[in-house]
Protein backbone atom coordinates (compact mmCIF):
# COMPACT_ATOMS: atom_id res chain seq x y z
CA UNK A 1 0.00 0.00 0.00
CA UNK A 2 1.26 3.49 -0.82
CA UNK A 3 2.62 5.47 2.16
CA UNK A 4 0.31 8.40 1.37
CA UNK A 5 -2.73 6.13 1.64
CA UNK A 6 -1.53 4.77 4.97
CA UNK A 7 -1.16 8.30 6.35
CA UNK A 8 -4.61 9.25 5.08
CA UNK A 9 -6.16 6.16 6.69
CA UNK A 10 -4.41 6.97 9.98
CA UNK A 11 -5.73 10.53 9.81
CA UNK A 12 -9.26 9.28 9.14
CA UNK A 13 -9.13 6.88 12.07
CA UNK A 14 -7.51 9.39 14.40
CA UNK A 15 -10.20 11.91 13.50
CA UNK A 16 -12.88 9.34 14.31
CA UNK A 17 -13.86 10.19 17.83
CA UNK A 18 -14.74 7.67 20.46
CA UNK A 19 -18.25 9.18 20.23
CA UNK A 20 -18.63 7.84 16.69
CA UNK A 21 -18.34 4.33 18.13
CA UNK A 22 -20.56 5.09 21.13
CA UNK A 23 -23.56 6.52 19.31
CA UNK A 24 -24.44 3.35 17.42
CA UNK A 25 -26.57 0.45 18.53
CA UNK A 26 -24.50 -2.64 19.26
CA UNK A 27 -25.16 -5.61 16.98
CA UNK A 28 -22.88 -8.26 18.48
CA UNK A 29 -21.27 -7.01 21.67
CA UNK A 30 -22.59 -6.86 25.18
CA UNK A 31 -22.59 -3.39 26.78
CA UNK A 32 -19.60 -4.43 28.92
CA UNK A 33 -17.63 -5.72 25.92
CA UNK A 34 -18.38 -2.52 24.00
CA UNK A 35 -17.32 -0.37 26.95
CA UNK A 36 -14.07 -2.34 27.38
CA UNK A 37 -13.17 -1.99 23.69
CA UNK A 38 -13.80 1.75 23.82
CA UNK A 39 -11.72 2.07 26.98
CA UNK A 40 -8.84 0.14 25.40
CA UNK A 41 -9.12 2.17 22.20
CA UNK A 42 -8.25 5.29 24.23
CA UNK A 43 -5.05 3.68 25.55
CA UNK A 44 -1.67 4.14 23.94
CA UNK A 45 -1.64 0.93 21.88
CA UNK A 46 0.55 -0.50 19.16
CA UNK A 47 -1.09 0.29 15.80
CA UNK A 48 -1.81 -3.39 15.13
CA UNK A 49 -3.79 -3.76 18.38
CA UNK A 50 -5.61 -0.50 17.76
CA UNK A 51 -6.60 -1.74 14.29
CA UNK A 52 -8.11 -4.89 15.83
CA UNK A 53 -10.26 -2.82 18.16
CA UNK A 54 -11.36 -0.55 15.32
CA UNK A 55 -12.33 -3.52 13.15
CA UNK A 56 -14.39 -5.04 15.96
CA UNK A 57 -16.12 -1.76 16.76
CA UNK A 58 -16.90 -1.05 13.11
CA UNK A 59 -18.22 -4.59 12.67
CA UNK A 60 -20.40 -4.08 15.72
CA UNK A 61 -21.76 -0.94 14.06
CA UNK A 62 -22.87 -3.08 11.11
CA UNK A 63 -20.11 -2.14 8.68
CA UNK A 64 -19.33 -4.78 6.06
CA UNK A 65 -15.91 -6.33 5.56
CA UNK A 66 -15.42 -4.25 2.42
CA UNK A 67 -16.41 -1.04 4.18
CA UNK A 68 -14.06 -1.77 7.08
CA UNK A 69 -11.18 -2.46 4.69
CA UNK A 70 -11.85 0.81 2.88
CA UNK A 71 -12.08 2.81 6.10
CA UNK A 72 -9.05 1.29 7.80
CA UNK A 73 -6.91 0.20 4.86
CA UNK A 74 -6.52 -3.29 6.30
CA UNK A 75 -6.45 -6.60 4.48
CA UNK A 76 -9.60 -8.61 3.76
CA UNK A 77 -8.15 -11.49 5.79
CA UNK A 78 -7.52 -9.35 8.86
CA UNK A 79 -10.97 -7.80 8.70
CA UNK A 80 -12.65 -11.18 8.17
CA UNK A 81 -10.82 -12.72 11.14
CA UNK A 82 -11.68 -9.95 13.62
CA UNK A 83 -15.26 -9.65 12.34
CA UNK A 84 -15.68 -13.38 13.02
CA UNK A 85 -14.21 -12.92 16.50
CA UNK A 86 -16.67 -10.07 17.11
CA UNK A 87 -19.68 -12.05 15.93
CA UNK A 88 -18.63 -14.95 18.17
CA UNK A 89 -18.46 -12.62 21.17
CA UNK A 90 -14.77 -13.40 21.74
CA UNK A 91 -13.55 -9.80 21.65
CA UNK A 92 -11.48 -10.27 24.79
CA UNK A 93 -9.01 -12.21 22.61
CA UNK A 94 -7.73 -9.08 20.87
CA UNK A 95 -4.56 -9.08 23.00
CA UNK A 96 -4.08 -12.84 23.14
CA UNK A 97 -3.16 -13.36 19.52
CA UNK A 98 0.41 -12.22 18.98
CA UNK A 99 1.37 -9.73 16.32
CA UNK A 100 3.67 -10.55 13.46
CA UNK A 101 5.54 -13.70 12.61
CA UNK A 102 5.51 -16.54 15.09
CA UNK A 103 8.59 -17.08 17.21
CA UNK A 104 11.37 -18.86 15.42
CA UNK A 105 13.45 -21.77 16.52
CA UNK A 106 16.86 -20.71 17.82
CA UNK A 107 20.11 -22.54 18.53
CA UNK A 108 19.11 -23.21 22.16
CA UNK A 109 15.91 -24.90 20.95
CA UNK A 110 17.84 -27.05 18.46
CA UNK A 111 20.36 -28.10 21.13
CA UNK A 112 17.56 -29.07 23.50
CA UNK A 113 15.86 -31.04 20.73
CA UNK A 114 19.07 -32.98 20.12
CA UNK A 115 19.43 -33.62 23.84
CA UNK A 116 15.88 -34.93 24.10
CA UNK A 117 16.43 -37.21 21.10
CA UNK A 118 19.52 -38.70 22.70
CA UNK A 119 17.53 -39.86 25.76
CA UNK A 120 14.45 -41.94 26.34
CA UNK A 121 11.23 -40.00 27.01
CA UNK A 122 10.99 -42.02 30.23
CA UNK A 123 13.87 -39.96 31.61
CA UNK A 124 11.50 -36.97 31.42
CA UNK A 125 8.57 -38.73 33.07
CA UNK A 126 6.74 -40.07 30.05
CA UNK A 127 5.35 -43.63 29.91
CA UNK A 128 6.49 -44.33 26.36
CA UNK A 129 10.01 -45.30 25.30
CA UNK A 130 10.34 -43.57 21.90
CA UNK A 131 9.79 -39.96 20.94
CA UNK A 132 7.27 -38.99 18.28
CA UNK A 133 7.45 -35.63 16.55
CA UNK A 134 4.15 -34.68 18.18
CA UNK A 135 5.44 -35.42 21.70
CA UNK A 136 8.73 -33.66 21.04
CA UNK A 137 6.83 -30.63 19.83
CA UNK A 138 4.57 -30.63 22.90
CA UNK A 139 7.49 -31.06 25.29
CA UNK A 140 9.53 -28.28 23.69
CA UNK A 141 6.49 -25.99 23.58
CA UNK A 142 6.21 -26.26 27.37
CA UNK A 143 9.89 -25.41 27.78
CA UNK A 144 10.30 -22.68 25.18
CA UNK A 145 6.78 -21.46 24.42
CA UNK A 146 7.40 -22.10 20.72
CA UNK A 147 4.82 -24.25 18.97
CA UNK A 148 5.88 -25.91 15.75
CA UNK A 149 3.31 -26.66 13.05
CA UNK A 150 3.39 -29.95 11.21
CA UNK A 151 4.41 -28.17 8.04
CA UNK A 152 6.98 -28.68 6.72
CA UNK A 153 7.36 -32.19 8.03
CA UNK A 154 10.92 -33.13 8.84
CA UNK A 155 11.81 -36.70 9.52
CA UNK A 156 13.25 -37.21 12.96
CA UNK A 157 15.86 -39.42 11.32
CA UNK A 158 17.21 -36.37 9.52
CA UNK A 159 18.04 -34.85 12.89
CA UNK A 160 21.13 -37.02 13.30
CA UNK A 161 24.12 -36.37 11.07
CA UNK A 162 22.49 -34.61 8.07
CA UNK A 163 20.82 -32.16 10.45
CA UNK A 164 24.16 -31.48 12.15
CA UNK A 165 25.60 -30.52 8.78
CA UNK A 166 22.61 -28.27 8.05
CA UNK A 167 22.79 -26.51 11.43
CA UNK A 168 26.54 -26.01 11.34
CA UNK A 169 26.60 -24.83 7.71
Amino acid sequence: MHLGKILIFDLVINSMSINSFQDNESQFLTPLQHKDLLKNLQANLQPEYRRRLEIMLLADMGKSQTEICQILGCSQEMARYWITITKAGLVDQWQQRSIGRPKIVNEQYIQRLKELLSHSPRKYGYAFSSWTSQWLSKHLATEFGIEISDRPKISLFSLTSPFDNFVNA
